[in-house]
């Protein structure tokens, strides 16, 4: 009989979790005993996995020595929390909210950096970077033996479920609210989010850049292995409900061969390259797919040394809860 693992999902209940949940059953992930945990809020409440239903659990409780493997879905304040106490319990971490320093928990993405996996002591602490750095990093890695990157820039158009359940319930609240002519009352966001564009995503700091900028640009330096790389970023809110969309600008030393760099994303894993003359969107291609699309691929007006693309990928499925669940394959593949 072929050797099972018992999981934990902190954070079951929010749109990561689920899918997480969802992810394990259709890649048929060899779970033994799966435990579903959340805060006292939301324990009670139940996710469907394998025709049943399974009930959520307070995670305050948890013994975590029951399990092998923990994925924390729930935000940084429930990872540090909580993971410590699995670790100290041997349970392999596998942590999506950036709650964990790098030295301590380090990104993985296995198309891009998986290897790591393999020099990590055990047990396991490893993170899963923003969607926004994992969908960039899966289009620049396989570019860096063609590129010598000197730069990226990069708008980032991310979905309201980038702010969980909430996110996607106020939009759709909102849209409803206006569509029948009431008034608006702002709850999530600070003010009207369906068909509006936020120009901020967070509380800024003193210099105006908000967290999640400051961590997309460290995760991308450690993705890519470039420390020192300049990376200048701005994310906005967009009234979508799913879906991460990139505006992608790479400046480099030399003049950009398109043909290789098409080819290279071409030949890629977990990469869906559009025809020239097309393009892709989050809701009439990624949503509810594996795969990271890119599209519009050309070099600078003026500038044969800038490579411009749009990039656009499931933010829940494939930039967060698959990510996880395929790190957690790594994990156990030499485990007999």
């Amino acid at each position: 009989m072929s050797q099972s693992f018992d999981i934990a999902v902190i954070g079951a209940t929010g749109t990561v979790g689920e899918t997480i949940v969802q992810i394990l059953e259709e890649r048929d992930f060899p779970v033994g005993e799966l435990h579903l945990l959340a805060s006292a809020e939301s324990a009670g409440s139940s996710v469907p996995y394998r025709g049943k239903n399974v009930r959520v659990r307070e995670v305050d409780a948890f013994d975590f020595s029951k399990v092998n493997i923990a994925f924390f879905a729930a935000g940084p304040a429930a990872t540090r929390s909580y993971a410590m106490r699995a670790t100290a319990a041997g349970c392999a971490v596998i942590d999506l909210s950036g709650g964990l320093p790098v030295e301590q928990a380090p990104n993985v993405i296995p198309e891009v950096n998986g290897a790591l996996l393999s020099n990590l002591p055990k047990p396991y602490q490893v993170a899963c970077p923003s969607p926004v750095a994992a969908a960039l990093a899966m289009v620049l890695g396989p570019l860096r033996p063609l590129l010598d990157i000197q730069r990226i820039s990069v708008t980032a158009c991310l979905a309201v479920s980038s702010q969980g359940r909430e996110g996607v319930t106020e939009l759709a609240r909102q849209t409803a609210e206006l569509l029948n002519v009431r008034p608006l009352e702002p709850r999530v966001f600070d003010r009207q989010m369906a068909f509006n564009l936020l120009a901020q995503v967070g509380t800024p700091d003193a210099q105006g850049h908000v967290p999640l900028e400051k961590r997309l640009v460290s995760e991308l330096r450690e993705l890519l292995s470039l420390p020192l790389i300049k990376v200048g970023v701005t994310c906005i809110q967009v009234p979508v409900f799913f879906g991460d969309s990139l505006s992608v600008s790479v400046q480099t030393a030399s003049a950009v061969d398109l043909a290789a760099v098409n080819a290279a994303l071409d030949a890629a894993d977990g990469i869906d390259l559009v025809d020239a003359g097309d393009y892709p969107t989050p809701v009439g291609d990624a949503v509810g797919q594996d795969a990271v699309y890119v599209g519009r691929l050309r070099a600078g007006i003026d500038d044969a040394c800038e490579l411009n693309c749009w990039v656009t990928s499931d933010n829940v499925r494939k930039g967060a809860a698959l990510n996880a669940v395929q790190v957690a394959e790594l994990l156990i593949k030499d485990v007999s």
